[in-house]
Order: C-alpha cells, then structure tokens, then sequence
C-alpha cells in the first residue's frame, strides 16, 4: 500500500511539472532556444523575432486583437524563425536577407493582382526583380516565404534584362 502512495504521489509531481510548463493564455509549450551557434546578426534577427512573440502575446492577453489574429501572426512569427535558422545553418553566414512570409490570402499584399501561381514556384526563383522565392514553412498554417533582394541585386537582374531585350526600332 505504501509502494501505491509512493507511485501515485510520484505521478501527481510529474502531472503537476506538466501543468507548469504549459501556458494558460494560449495553451501552448514555452520553448527555449539557444542562439548561441549563430553570429551577431542572425542573434539580433531571433531577438527581434522573440520581441514580436512577446507583443502579440501581450495584445491578445489585453484582448486587443482576435484569436484568429493571434494565431496567424504567431504563426508567421514561427515560419520566420524556421527559415532563418535554416538559412544561417545552411549558409555558414552570419546574414540574413530581409524576409517575408504570406499566406496564400495575402500574395496579394506582395505581387498584388500579378500573383504568381504557387504551384509553379520554384525555390530560387526570382519575381519581379524584387523577391527571391525560399519555400514554404507549415507553422499552423502554410506560409511562402520570400527573400526581399537589395538594391544592388536588383539593379543587376534589372540591367541583365534590359541587356537580353532587342534594341527597339
């Protein structure tokens, strides 16, 4: 009988750590991540990705903004950090583009009526002479995500193009 209390005592711990580790707001694990493996830049980027997690969790906890709001930014917010630590692990480079991350609903808010078909993307890819095309991250939802180029890269797709075109006559 002692064994049975010790036991059940045991599992009221473990129950009761559980419960700890969980948060009441949103219901979902607190996780830490170490950044320690990447560089100052890729570090700033996380920190700065963690500070939007910590003001969206702060608006819905005000009741400021939607569940559904809520959800999608968080989300979003995940498929930044998955393909950012992505890039820097595959990089070896302490760099990181300038990235954006749509759903299917918001391609509009990119190309806006020119919308490219998602089924013909390919990573790589680059549209527009503006964004360059990474792949798709399922964070809760699907997101594209989408590398802005700087000027200078776009300056040379641009010039490159203009330079296959025929002269006019």
């Amino acid at each position: 009988m002692a064994r049975l209390k010790g036991r059940f005592a045991a599992l009221l711990l473990v129950a009761f750590f559980g419960l700890t580790c969980i948060d009441p707001v949103n219901g979902n694990q607190q996780v830490t991540y170490s950044d320690d493996e990447f560089g100052p830049v890729v570090r700033a980027y996380l920190g700065y990705l963690r500070a939007e997690q910590e003001v969206v969790d702060d608006r819905v906890s005000r009741r400021e903004v939607s569940g559904a709001y809520y959800r999608r930014n968080s989300n979003r917010i995940k498929a930044l950090r998955q393909m950012a630590i992505r890039l820097a692990r595959e990089t070896h480079n302490d760099y990181l583009p300038e990235l954006e991350a749509v759903s299917m609903d918001e391609m509009n808010l990119l190309f806006g009526s020119n919308q490219p078909q998602v089924s013909r993307l390919r990573v790589g890819e680059v549209l527009k002479n503006t964004f360059r095309y990474l792949g798709v991250v399922r964070a809760g939802e699907t997101f594209y995500l989408f590398a802005r180029l700087d000027p200078y890269e776009q300056a040379e797709l641009t010039e490159k193009s203009s330079a296959l075109r025929p002269p006019n006559r």
